[in-house]
């Protein structure tokens, strides 16, 4: 029923957008228009049917191509058309307004205006499918140029009891990877290596590794585990990659589906933390790294303990906590643990789409998120939001690049 309900709304929103487009072909050849409203019909049921072949396809590769298919297509179809619907209702609802206040009948459409070199219906109908005509550039370049466009992000933290040894301290933050999207192998690998061009001291991974299955990671295992440091690689895990978004024939595969992600981790050379802590030592000095497993404030899922992961962490003089979802900071940091002097999230992506021009940002994201994207701070603790490395959903970005983070810590 929910797949009928999905496909009715969708055919309601073809049906509504093919209004303009009608009275638009009215002028062409007959030719041309029976072809070009074939083509107009044809489109939306292709990436249908190849989600009702997706159920049925049992080969993982397959799938995941067919899947990359069926996302893309209902993205480019559908975002640009819900433009050209909102444009047309406010049009239809004015119309009616209008309407029912002169209590007259509707102005005829096709009557052509003293010295209008076009009917009003069709004027109507052009600035309608122009309005499309936008995102759908914006998003096709999302797609081509955005998705693979990695951005260096750069910020200095400063924190007062930071020790002396690690005043200057560079970090290097990864998030969001999300292998399961990818489509551009060679693209990736230029990320990686923008990203260890900036010689970091050490890296910290905050989770998302894999879509649905740690299968996906396997084709770049050999890109992400030339991912080092020299103090060390560490990761957390995020929400897509416990295996919930999946359909498993047994909770044992579904288990081993995570012990196999905790496998790849070793197999990068990650440190993988699972509610728990470790110190990060340089020239006698230590700070500690806690690491927590995905916990979100909302209907996400809540597998981290993060008094389990604190537990013996007391005495380090500064503390960086890995939480994938930065909700967790106000939800649990921000009350319980004051001396918890950083935290490194992702998850967000910035909604991969929004604008961000010198200090002004704005993105979808942040009507859910409070901390949506970069570095936030309340009283004297800090919290830095990555907007992902990879995508999910929509296979692309728009005015929401992919980031590789560089954090330098000093002393003050």
């Amino acid at each position: 029923m929910t797949f009928l309900f999905v496909v009715a709304i969708l055919f309601f929103i073809d049906f509504y957008v093919y209004q303009p487009v009608e009275v638009l072909l009215r002028k062409k050849s007959e030719k041309f228009q029976k072809y070009a409203k074939r083509v107009y019909w044809i489109v939306p049921v292709i990436p249908i049917v190849a989600l009702v072949i997706y159920q049925f396809i049992d080969d993982f590769n397959t799938a995941r191509y067919v899947r990359y298919f069926i996302v893309g297509g209902f993205s480019i179809n559908y975002i640009p058309k819900l433009f050209t619907v909102i444009f047309l209702f406010i049009h239809d609802v004015i119309g009616l307004t209008k309407w029912g206040v002169k209590k007259a009948v509707a102005k005829q459409e096709h009557k052509k205006e003293i010295g209008s070199p076009i009917t009003r219906g069709e004027f109507i109908s052009k600035v309608a499918i122009l309005s499309a005509t936008a995102p759908l550039a914006l998003m096709g370049f999302g797609i081509v140029k955005g998705a693979h466009d990695y951005r260096v992000r750069r910020r200095t933290i400063f924190l007062p009891n930071l020790p002396k040894a690690f005043d200057g301290i560079k970090i290097g933050q990864l998030s969001d990877i999300h292998t399961g999207s990818f489509f551009d192998k060679m693209a990736v690998q230029g990320g990686i290596d923008l990203f260890l061009g900036e010689k970091p001291d050490v890296i910290f991974f905050t989770g998302d590794l894999v879509n649905n299955a740690t299968r996906e990671v396997n084709e770049y295992i050999d890109i992400f585990s030339k991912v080092k440091a020299p103090l060390g690689v560490y990761s957390v895990t995020g929400n897509h990659d416990y295996g919930d978004y999946s359909r498993w024939p047994s909770q044992e595969a579904k288990d081993k589906n995570f012990q196999d992600l905790i496998q790849a981790h070793q197999q990068m050379g990650y440190r993988l933390l699972l509610d728990e802590n470790v110190p990060l030592t340089v020239d006698g000095e230590s700070i500690g790294i806690i690491g927590v497993e995905n916990w979100g404030a909302g209907r996400f899922q809540k597998y981290g303990d993060l008094s389990k992961a604190y537990q013996g962490s007391e005495e380090y003089p500064v503390k960086i906590l890995l939480s994938h979802d930065p909700s967790h900071w106000e939800a649990q940091v921000i009350p319980g643990y004051k001396d918890i002097d950083l935290t490194l999230s992702g998850h967000t992506h910035g909604f991969q789409f929004g604008v961000e021009i010198g200090d002004f940002r704005w993105s979808p994201s942040q009507y859910a998120y409070k901390q949506w994207a970069d570095l936030y701070k309340k009283g004297e603790q800090y919290i830095y939001v990555n907007r992902g490395f990879g995508y999910i959903g929509f296979p692309g970005r728009v005015g929401m690049p992919p980031e590789l983070t560089i954090l330098e810590l000093k002393k003050g």
